[in-house]
């Protein structure tokens, strides 16, 4: 198992591995698997490239993301304007279905509603807005309301499970009304994340609770 000094050291070495980041930006402490990620950067790609890079990391159990998004004099917008180049962006995303979703903007941070059917349409309409210059954090708050009136097969998400990448031996599924959840444990954080998405595409669905644990088996990393 890595020390709390190996597990630093790694997500550091990650965050300085990704072209936009520069590893002075970012403060990063390891405690028992927790690793938290503080700093300045001037844009909240930046921000998300880091806890992804950190995500990515074996022995990453949980993440405590304190990065604060702060632009230049020369770069600053007001909230009007940042709500302007948001609506904009969705509304040329084609993903993203015209007027379902609406956009708050105070301080910099964007806070998305709306109802969506798909999963992947929520997730387009946050990746969309991440770039804007201007934009401190964006909370997703867009709610799934599938068309589908057909019912979530359990044996349809476990094969889907099955067929991927992950390896589903700990993984439990169970179903309720439109919701999934995912129960056990993974290997990686990444396993985890791909489990959610996996599951995600599940017809009908509209909700996902990912409440697996990250166990990592370091004989098969050493």
């Amino acid at each position: 198992m890595k020390t709390n000094a190996e597990l630093q050291v790694d997500v550091q070495n990650a965050i300085k591995w990704e072209p936009l980041l520069h590893v002075a930006e970012i403060g990063v402490t390891a405690k028992d698997g927790v690793v938290s990620l503080t700093g300045v950067v001037d844009s909240y790609t930046k921000k998300m490239e880091a806890e992804d890079a950190a995500k990515k990391v074996i022995g990453v159990k949980a993440l405590v993301e304190n990065i604060e998004v702060r632009f230049p004099g020369n770069w600053a917008k007001t909230d009007a304007e940042v709500t302007a180049e948001v609506l904009d962006a969705l509304k040329v995303n084609h993903y993203v279905p015209n007027d379902k979703v609406t956009a708050k903007v105070e301080d910099g941070w964007v806070t998305l509603a709306g109802e969506l059917p798909w999963n992947y349409q929520r997730e387009a309409a946050k990746i969309a807005i991440h770039g804007l210059s201007g934009v401190k954090g964006v909370s997703n708050n867009i709610k799934i309301k599938s068309e589908s009136n057909g019912t979530i097969e359990l044996s349809a998400v476990e094969s889907a499970l099955r067929r991927s990448s992950i390896d589903d031996s700990d993984i439990d599924v169970s179903v309720s009304g439109t919701t999934v959840t995912l129960s056990g444990k993974v290997n990686s954080w990444y396993q985890k994340e791909e489990a959610g998405r996996v599951v995600w595409k599940a017809r009908g669905i509209c909700d996902v609770k990912n409440e697996l644990s990250v166990e990592y088996d370091y004989l098969l990393v050493l």
